[in-house]
C-alpha cells in the first residue's frame, strides 16, 4: 500500500513540474529584462519557494566591478550583514501575483542604488515592454524595462 502512495505522490509532482513550466513558457512577464537605464538585466520567473509567485533576479549588470576593481556589492543595503554580496544573482523583485486585469501586484521591488524596498506592482511583458513600478502610499514611480535578447 505504501508504495502506491508514494508512486502517486511522485506522479503529482511531475504533474506540477510540468503544470508549472508550461506556465513559465506561456507568461509574457517571464523572461529576461533590460531595465530602463539600460544597465542591469533582471531574469523573470516563478519564485523557487512558492512556484505560484513571482520573482526576478538581476543577472548582468553593466560594469560588474567597482572602480577598484572589487565585484560590485550591495553597499547600499540597510542591513549591515548583507552589504558584501554580490549585486549579480541578487533577488531584486519578488512575491508578485497575477490580478484579475493581467496585471501583476502584492510583490516589493528593491531599488539597490538606494537600497529601499518598495511595494510595487507590474504590467505588461506581451508587446516586449514591462512597466514596473515602486510605490510609497499612494504615490509610484514607474520604469519601462524592454525584452532582452
Amino acid at each position: 500500500m505504501s508504495r502506491i502512495v508514494i508512486w502517486v505522490a511522485g506522479l503529482l509532482a511531475a504533474v506540477l513540474v510540468v503544470a508549472q513550466q508550461a506556465r513559465a513558457a506561456t507568461d509574457p512577464v517571464f523572461g529576461v529584462w533590460l531595465t530602463q537605464t539600460r544597465d542591469g538585466k533582471v531574469r523573470i520567473a516563478p519564485c523557487a519557494a512558492d512556484p505560484a509567485l513571482t520573482c526576478g533576479t538581476i543577472i548582468w549588470a553593466r560594469g560588474p566591478k567597482g572602480e577598484d576593481g572589487r565585484t560590485l556589492t550591495d553597499l547600499r543595503n540597510p542591513d549591515a550583514a548583507l552589504r558584501n554580496r554580490p549585486v549579480i544573482g541578487m533577488p531584486i523583485i519578488w512575491d508578485f501575483r497575477r490580478d484579475a486585469a493581467g496585471g501583476w501586484t502584492g510583490g516589493k521591488i528593491y531599488d539597490p542604488a538606494g537600497g529601499k524596498t518598495y511595494k510595487a506592482k507590474m504590467e505588461g511583458g506581451a508587446g516586449g515592454t514591462l512597466k514596473v513600478a515602486g510605490c510609497v502610499l499612494v504615490f509610484c514611480r514607474a520604469e519601462t524595462w524592454t525584452r532582452a535578447e
